[in-house]
């Protein structure tokens, strides 16, 4: 918690009155002694403290970025900036422009009653619920689980329909699912493997039937984004809601795919302009194939197709629990501790482990849990398989990946291709629910045009991470749905 008093804003204490730019020395000092960043927000009365490094890795001009954020160092954090400064310099290496009285400003009000932080913070990892669930025996945890999916078949067999219901429907039964499929897990993680498993059964029948249920639901109804995000916040763990966002949205357009491979020439039009728009892509990821065979086919191997039921159902699984190895501090990613990425990496890895020794939902849902970070090999990426691939190599160095998605496991076991359709799916989602989540303090959140145009540029053009078929089809989803919204 932000402790209240006199704050000096961050902009004063890192520009120095030479006009040089950042004072670098002071920048050092705060990221070496973790010292954190009071974000207020006076629109909706919201202060956090968030690691200065965090902000910083993620932009080094976070404080410029304009929006409804203002950064401010804590008296305290301050005065300890600067005893470390004369420690480590001997003196303030830049005078700090003299503050005026109007600009120590008092930390935004704490919200007096239950109810109004219940509808103003939203807490690191799971929130509040988390604590609920833990309590629970497992036999009402199912029992939770199992009312959810009962809610759903009701509004399946009801004739006229409420959109605004079944979005509440879907966000109250998704947000169930992640949070105790988590606590299941943590509680699995204790037992031997097939103690686990045989622990585990009920949850993964039950949420595997729900999640049924629930894409039927998403299928049949065009949702509106902003009712779904509207209700989203609601939930109090940032997990929570960026799981429900990344869900909800993977089975939406896994629909929306569907339904335009198999009711438009969408394929045939990708065939004409494959030469042009994306042959070079497709090459730069497979150069040891001459660039003439670098076709459709190729690009996805066996050609692009519909997601048959049976699949479609496993990958709407691995979307729902695709971060439920993640740690419920996340100190890396929104606490109060440093980024650090070897801790990212290990929750993946730890993640896919657990959900395969643990529990016996489906490999593909699996493995969309570990494979969702590979980013085409980049070196930003990370995930359980590269480590694999990189001991396969090591006996067979001749080896090469031959195509770079694959509708079927097999090949992405086998080593033949280099992404996963669902993953890549996955990761598109992924980045778009983080640079659109309004709730992000270190980051101002982009609007639908700012992140599609963002992630083009950052994650297809500069580097290849994401598939650009799949964002192209992913960035017509979005401004269809978008449209639709409007009407």
């Amino acid at each position: 918690m932000s402790e209240k008093g006199s704050v000096v804003p961050l902009p004063k204490v890192l520009l120095p009155s030479d006009g040089k730019g950042i004072n670098k020395v002071y920048v050092n000092i705060i990221i070496e002694n973790e010292i954190p960043v009071l974000c207020i927000n006076e629109k909706i009365k919201k202060e956090r403290l968030v690691p200065f490094k965090l902000l910083y890795h993620n932009s080094e001009n976070f404080w410029k970025q304009g929006g409804d954020w203002e950064y401010y160092l804590t008296k305290e954090n301050f005065d300890k900036l600067k005893e470390k400064a004369i420690e480590k310099t001997g003196a303030w290496k830049f005078e700090i422009p003299q503050i005026k009285k109007e600009a120590v400003i008092q930390a935004a009000p704490a919200a007096d009653t239950e109810e109004e932080l219940e509808e103003l913070e939203v807490e690191v990892g799971y929130g509040k619920d988390y604590k609920t669930f833990v309590e629970m025996p497992i036999e009402k945890k199912i029992e939770r689980l199992n009312d959810g999916k009962n809610k759903l078949n009701d509004l399946i067999i009801q004739k006229a329909k409420d959109v605004d219901v079944i979005m509440k429907a879907l966000v109250d039964t998704t947000n169930d699912a992640a949070s105790i499929n988590h606590v299941i897990l943590e509680e699995a993680i204790q037992l031997g493997d097939e103690e686990a498993r045989k622990f585990t059964q009920e949850m993964v029948d039950t949420t595997s039937e729900m999640v049924k249920s629930s894409a039927q639901l998403i299928m049949e109804n065009f949702y509106d984004n902003a009712l779904m995000n509207d209700l989203v916040k609601k939930s109090n763990g940032t997990i929570v809601q960026h799981m429900t966002r990344v869900y909800l949205s993977g089975v939406a357009f896994l629909a929306y795919y569907n339904n335009l491979v198999t009711t438009s020439s969408a394929i045939q039009r990708l065939r004409l302009s494959f030469v042009s728009k994306y042959r070079s892509f497709y090459h730069e990821l497979l150069p040891h194939i001459d660039i003439d065979d670098v076709v459709l086919e190729r690009a996805f191997l066996g050609g692009m197709r519909a997601v048959p039921p049976d699949l479609f159902f496993k990958w709407s699984v691995g979307f729902l629990i695709h971060d439920i190895g993640k740690a419920a501090a996340v100190e890396y990613h929104e606490g109060e501790g440093s980024y650090n990425r070897e801790i990212v990496i290990e929750h993946v890895k730890l993640g896919y482990q657990n959900i395969v020794k643990k529990t016996t939902y489906p490999m593909e849902a699996s493995v969309i849990t570990g494979y969702h970070h590979e980013y085409y090999g980049s070196p930003d990426g990370y995930g359980y398989f590269r480590a694999y691939l990189q001991q396969y190599k090591k006996h067979n160095p001749e080896a090469k990946q031959d195509y770079c998605v694959t509708f079927e496991l097999e090949p992405v076991l086998d080593y033949q291709a280099l992404g996963y359709f669902p993953a890549k799916v996955l990761e598109i989602i992924d980045v778009y629910d983080s640079v659109t989540d309004p709730h992000r303090v270190y980051r101002k959140a982009l609007s639908s045009e700012e992140a599609l145009k963002m992630m083009r540029e950052e994650f297809i053009e500069k580097h290849h991470k994401i598939d650009i078929i799949l964002f192209d089809i992913f960035a017509s989803f979005i401004k269809e749905k978008e449209s639709k919204n409007k009407r």
